[in-house]
């Protein structure tokens, strides 16, 4: 056994104060960092400035690194004696390939420990005050990831157009149009409501809700772009009584802006 070790870290969804204590810990006393592009820039910067820092990033037909060559260079940093992190956005293990990789760790016989992280489902729904469940709204919550293959979303459609539930989609930016035009074929109505959120949790956040009939719409005309989360269900009514983030981050700038006077 090797005198390293190997820690699979989730950051949430990008604000750095939704860390967890241990996530920070294993951080600060890392030899090598590996992140990629959904760990937010205010996390890096809680990276010791002599720590080694290797970007593995995997964007759409874009990959700094291939998933095998990530999994070998954790084992060959580990077999080094080193302190290797691996930061990943949200949970390791909810659409993030933390078990692939710590597979790999377990057949090399390399030291190694999950870190939970805020996912981007309940982290970025929180931020954009959208409660996932509701109990005059929704009885179920379903995470789906949606990565186009041929052109198309190979998803449980009957299962996801349920009502009384609520639909949220990761990596689903680019399959928008096709996510809401299925959702209506297969049952639910048009005026269902929907929102994608951009940056979700950091001060760059944007939020932008419509139905599944217009939500695409809405989304080009306000040129989003990835990462983003789509939620869907009658949860998203809410937001406009619960947008608590936004609201915070007005009043903060309107103070900043018009400081008390001296009477």
């Amino acid at each position: 056994m090797s005198g390293g070790e190997v820690a699979l870290v989730g950051t949430g969804p990008g604000d750095p104060d939704l860390l967890t204590i241990r996530a920070l810990r294993l951080i600060e006393r890392a030899d090598v960092v590996l992140y990629d592009n959904l760990v937010s820039p205010a996390i890096m910067a809680m990276v010791g400035a002599s720590t080694r820092r290797v970007y593995v990033g995997k964007q759409r037909n874009r990959h700094a690194m291939r998933q095998e060559s990530i999994n070998e260079l954790m084992v060959e940093l580990a077999r080094e004696g080193q302190r290797v992190v691996r930061l990943k956005g949200g949970d390791p293990f909810i659409f993030g390939r933390g078990g692939e990789e710590i597979e790999t760790l377990s057949e090399q016989g390399i030291r190694f420990e999950v870190v939970p992280g805020i996912t981007a489902a309940s982290g970025v729904a929180a931020y954009a005050g959208i409660p996932l469940t509701h109990r005059a709204y929704a009885q179920a919550c379903v995470f789906i990831t949606g990565h186009l293959q041929d052109g198309s979303m190979n998803l449980d459609w009957p299962m996801l157009a349920r009502p009384r539930q609520t639909i949220v989609c990761y990596m689903g930016f680019l399959g928008l149009d096709e996510l809401c035009r299925q959702l209506v074929a297969h049952g639910l109505p048009a005026s269902t409501p929907a929102a994608i959120v951009q940056q979700g949790t950091q001060p760059t956040q944007r939020v932008v809700t419509g139905t599944l009939e217009s939500l695409p719409l809405l989304a080009a005309q306000a040129s989003l772009r990835a990462p983003t989360l789509i939620i869907v269900g009658d949860v998203v009514r809410l937001r406009e009584k619960l947008q608590w983030f936004e609201r915070r981050g007005a009043a903060q700038a309107e103070a900043i802006e018009s400081p008390h006077s001296a009477n």
